[in-house]
């Protein structure tokens, strides 16, 4: 099955003060307010790693976001890629990484 040409997929990784500062919760209403599906989780070495697939101008807003954070955040980089579209999201959600807190 092949999905359509317009959807793309974004797979990123943030570095610096993301964890424990709500990054998660911001980068799953980013998502959804722009109508994206796919997840974000933390990673046992500190980054946060996001996994979203849509349109690509609301990829890249998000990618822009993701630059940002919430205010407790402190992004020092944010590692993008851009592998083909899968479409096997539906809804955007939130994945629990090996820390047990946001």
């Amino acid at each position: 099955m092949s999905e359509p040409a317009s959807l793309r997929r974004l797979d990123a990784v943030v570095r610096g003060r993301v964890q424990g500062v709500g990054y998660r919760f911001f980068v799953m209403r980013a998502a959804m307010e722009l109508g994206l599906g796919g997840w974000v989780a933390n990673l046992p070495d500190g980054a946060v790693r996001c996994v979203a697939e849509g349109d690509l101008a609301a990829l890249e807003v998000l990618a822009e976001r993701l630059k940002i954070g919430p205010a407790a955040a402190s992004v020092e980089a944010v590692l993008t890629g851009w592998p083909p579209a899968t479409g096997e999201f539906s809804t955007f959600s939130l994945r629990s990484g090996w820390h047990a807190g946001d």
